[in-house]
């Protein structure tokens, strides 16, 4: 069985690798365009699949499908809601970034703020990107796949702390070398690749778990037992007790997602490298349409687990992966181990590229070399994100132990999302707004959301208004302050958003039809499963 699995395993990683390395071999990785912004020649199939890959990783696949392990349909919101807000960066913040021919969200802030704004922007960027994102990726990539591949196993290493740090850094060296050697299109192919591994990998974990469910008799009678056996995991309206409120779809969770799929620069990185503005919202819908399947590989399977194991003794974060061990068999096991080795891939290169990114075109040319070549640029781009990625790969080991790694990150994440969103958001749709509003709040947004969550008393905010409702309300007092300090103290001159005359900005007239679509169909899954 280990030997199926395994060379399984490494025909589909060797497979990706080498297709990826053909198809980009002879691509310019010279220019800070062609390595940072693939040339801005992404159509939509790369973009979509790009979108889709740097969003799934292994503590999403993991994480959400323990979360409706416990709670059942209602988690489904994470993905759902997705929808709205890739509506709105189709229909609003793209046109938007592409009229500025940014290559970075902070760059945005410079043209409509100043450089200092700028900077403050980027230096949060890097700090959450280098202690937060990179090393959890790895770390809950390197966990899952000791449980789904059974390394111990397979490796003969019996020792945990030992087999953690060569996992680790087996992965991230191979998503290093993605990142830095190929540049973004390198990155949006491989994505693309493992994307359509992922799909095909999902639904095939459905359909084995739905027979299963059905003891052999079909998807259709695995179906009807969940709904006959557990009828209060199939509610899409989560209870006030259960980790999304329904109240909070409005609020924090909305906001959250808007944040992460429009101003995140790991995410929205290759939408700036799009061919055209129309090219852009084709892919970005497209991804919207697949985040309405989300639920059935990221929700589903959970609700399937907890069918058959619930009696077992299984932890929520451990149910995916022992559902994929126990109804796969050993050859589609190894498959889905490379592709969950790709969504790991893609998550951490993507964070790589976008962090080099940021220090190279804001930091270093913005900087520290104001004068530097394009040669040069690019090349302070690679050994910083071999730094970066070094330093990953040595903290990530470190997290073993911790009580809870997802909601660790999902609050330090929520330090710097909402401040960010805020000011972008105000910055795009008011003209005298002045700088040191920006300023105050995202340095002020930082620390308040940091105080209420780790520094008591304040934390007792947190017993009488729940997280998503907070960081809502945290946002409507920043965006107040920005705009009462846009009448007290405005700009000496209305800010004007010239089009930088770097893309084609034509839109594609099947954007606000299709948006629409997508908005009814996310309403319409809602009501459908409304218990």
């Amino acid at each position: 069985m280990h030997a199926l699995t395994l060379i399984s395993f490494l025909f589909f990683t060797g497979l990706v690798a080498l297709v990826t390395w053909w198809y980009t071999r002879s691509d310019d990785h010279s220019s800070t365009r062609g390595y940072f912004l693939a040339g801005r020649n992404l159509t939509f199939p790369f973009i979509a699949g790009s979108l889709l890959m740097t969003n799934l990783s292994t503590e999403q696949m993991v994480g959400l499908n323990g979360a409706a392990f416990t709670d059942g349909l209602s988690v489904m919101a994470w993905e759902i809601v997705a929808v709205i807000a890739l509506v709105a960066l189709a229909l609003f913040f793209l046109p938007r970034f592409l009229r500025s021919g940014i290559a970075t969200v902070p760059q945005l802030l410079r043209i409509r703020f100043d450089p200092t704004t700028q900077l403050i922007c980027n230096i949060i960027f890097l700090i959450a990107y280098a202690v937060i994102l990179l090393p959890i990726i790895l770390y809950s990539g390197a966990v899952g796949l000791q449980g789904m591949l059974d390394l111990p196993g397979l490796t003969g290493i019996q020792s945990d702390t030992a087999l953690l740090w060569g996992t680790v850094w087996v992965v991230g060296i191979i998503g290093s070398i993605y990142a830095l050697f190929g540049g973004l299109r390198t990155v949006a192919f491989s994505d693309t690749l493992n994307g359509i591994g992922l799909l095909i990998g999902g639904f095939v974990i459905v359909y084995f778990g739905l027979q299963a469910a059905s003891d052999g008799n079909g998807v259709m009678a695995g179906w009807d037992a969940l709904k006959q056996a557990n009828p209060d995991k199939l509610n899409s309206i989560g209870g006030s007790d259960q980790q999304v409120p329904f109240a909070t779809l409005f609020t924090g969770v909305l906001l959250i997602n808007l944040f992460y799929w429009t101003t995140n620069q790991q995410i929205i990185q290759r939408t700036f490298a799009a061919k055209t503005l129309a090219e852009g919202q084709k892919g970005v819908l497209l991804t919207g349409l697949f985040k309405l399947l989300g639920p059935l590989y990221l929700v589903l399977p959970g609700i399937i687990a907890f069918h058959l194991y619930a009696g077992d003794d299984i932890r929520a974060d451990e149910a995916y992966g022992h559902l994929v061990f126990n109804v796969l068999p050993p050859y589609l096991t190894g498959f889905f181990a490379a592709v969950m080795v790709g969504a790991i891939l893609s998550s951490f290169n993507s964070a790589l590229n976008s962090t080099t990114t940021l220090f190279s075109l804001d930091l270093y040319k913005g900087v520290i070399n104001k004068n530097a070549t394009e040669e040069q640029v690019v090349k302070s781009g690679k050994v910083f994100g071999w730094i970066m990625a070094i330093a990953a790969m040595t903290i990530a080991p470190l997290l073993a132990g911790q009580d809870s790694l997802f909601g660790y990150l999902q609050k330090m994440n929520a330090m710097y999302f909402i401040p960010i969103l805020a000011v972008v958001l105000v910055g795009l749709l008011s003209k005298r707004v002045p700088a040191i509003g920006a300023k105050i709040a995202l340095i002020g947004g930082c620390a308040i959301i940091g105080l209420v969550y780790f520094v008591p008393p304040f934390t007792g905010l947190l017993d009488v208004i729940h997280d998503f409702h907070f960081v809502a309300l945290v946002f409507v007092i920043l965006v107040a302050i920005m705009l009462i300090l846009g009448k007290v103290s405005p700009r000496p001159t209305a800010w004007v958003h010239e089009d930088a005359g770097q893309v084609d900005l034509t839109p594609w007239k099947g954007a606000v039809p299709s948006g629409i679509v997508l908005v009814i169909l996310v309403i319409s899954i809602y009501v459908a499963f409304a218990g």
